[in-house]
């Protein structure tokens, strides 16, 4: 008997607006019906919001509302005054819980997804650190396995083909230029699991390794560069689709020289990254990036190390030690020390820091967070928005935005306890 859950009372956010006193119908780890709860008048919105609300529900045939509760288990759980919003999609975390992907062990491995998945991502990729190749290698294979389970989405190389003028916090004589034939080597190891690598693409090598990854079904990211406007461009038309946490790790934008910055923004084809947790980011380019990119474009991440979701200490980052000061990461030794090293970022907290801080819409933070990454990835058939016969993967929020619920595939991660 295949339990049948209706999670009602809430605000549901669709990829059409924002339904008050809406319903979720979830059976076994699918969405069976979305839309208003049968006692809702239609065409009900949010005015806070602005958000238009659709005035018809949407219900799989395959599993019908005729279906009696004999034929299923079925059980209700009102949810006054909440937010139910998509799963998260992280395209780019390190690690949390005090563990590192980089440590190149499944346990480790799990206990970062857990402490993310418990913060409302329920889906990632797994990034690595700048390291030496054949120890890269190996962490990729390790990971893949986790990728072929369905724990991960795919694993992101972020380094080491990167600029040592933009290094932040990989270890500098770890750094090499892309090299397409090492290119390959880690796609290799991957397993076809690779989804994401970041590299400099004016590095020798740079174009030849973007196209490599284009033609080998990766995402081949713009990041830790010290690329010009121009050379940019060229990486762009060669394949390049992704900006790594733009404005962060690359030359800033000026007047005359435009930089990366520019280039990335105004090409319809790139996706760019952005890290919101009010210390990587002045709230103004977080608005310049929005302005010119918009939320179907931008892709709200953590770039998380191990330290988020614990308290201050220190944490391995890679190769490398991390100092956590009041929630801000930094290397603590070495030619790079004072860098911000990641963040202790968690998806919820950035999520409500943009809809009560940034005063961004609800449902374009919901793109930002969920549909966009989803469809750079390619599983937004899957994930990514609350639509029938997508996986039950949701966020239940308070009035406030604060996370109160996680459901991951039909199973509560974290059980909802609304006032």
């Amino acid at each position: 008997m295949v339990q049948r859950t209706h999670l009602t009372g809430a605000r549901v956010v669709l990829p059409e607006g924002v339904v008050d006193h809406g319903r979720v119908t979830v059976e076994g780890t699918r969405i069976t019906a979305v839309g208003p709860a049968p006692d809702a008048a239609p065409g009900q919105a949010d005015p806070a919001r602005g958000q238009t609300d659709p005035a018809h529900s949407h219900a799989d045939p395959a599993h019908g509302q005729a279906d009696s509760a004999a034929d299923h288990g079925e059980r209700a759980l009102d949810l006054p005054g909440g937010w139910i919003v998509p799963g998260f999609v992280d395209l780019h975390v390190h690690g949390g819980g005090g563990a590192s992907f980089s440590a190149g062990t499944p346990e480790e491995s799990m206990t970062a997804i857990r402490t993310h998945r418990a913060h409302g991502t329920t889906t990632m990729l797994a990034s690595t650190v700048t390291g030496d190749l054949d120890d890269l290698a190996r962490q990729a294979a390790t990971l893949s396995e986790l990728v072929e389970q369905g724990e991960l989405a795919g694993i992101h190389f972020e380094g080491p083909f990167i600029s040592p003028h933009r290094c932040g916090a990989h270890q500098p004589s770890l750094l090499r230029a892309p090299d397409p034939a090492d290119v390959r080597k880690l796609v290799d190891a991957a397993r076809g699991t690779a989804r994401m690598m970041t590299l400099a693409p004016e590095l020798p090598g740079g174009l030849e390794s973007v196209r490599l990854l284009a033609d080998s079904g990766v995402l081949a990211a713009v990041g830790h560069t010290d690329s010009t406007y121009e050379a940019t461009i060229e990486a762009i038309r060669a394949g390049a689709t992704v900006a790594t946490h733009l404005f962060n790790a690359m030359p800033s934008l000026l007047h005359r020289t435009p930089g990366p910055v520019a280039a990335l923004l105004e090409d319809e084809r790139v996706t760019v990254e952005l890290i919101n947790d009010g210390t990587h980011l002045h709230p103004a380019m977080l608005e310049l990036a929005f302005h010119r990119a918009g939320a179907d474009r931008v892709a709200f991440i953590t770039d998380a190390m191990g330290a988020a979701g614990m308290s201050d200490g220190r944490y391995p980052l890679g190769p490398m030690e991390v100092e956590v000061k009041e929630g801000v990461a930094r290397i603590s030794g070495g030619p790079t020390a004072g860098s911000i090293a990641g963040s202790t970022l968690t998806l919820d907290r950035a999520f409500r820091r943009a809809v009560t801080i940034d005063g961004l819409g609800v449902v374009e933070t919901v793109r930002a967070m969920s549909a966009t990454p989803a469809r750079l990835l390619g599983i937004a058939d899957r994930v990514g928005s609350l639509e029938v016969g997508k996986d039950a993967d949701l966020v239940v929020l308070d009035d406030d935005f604060r996370l109160r619920g996680v459901m991951r595939r039909g199973a509560w991660v974290v059980h909802p306890e609304l006032d």
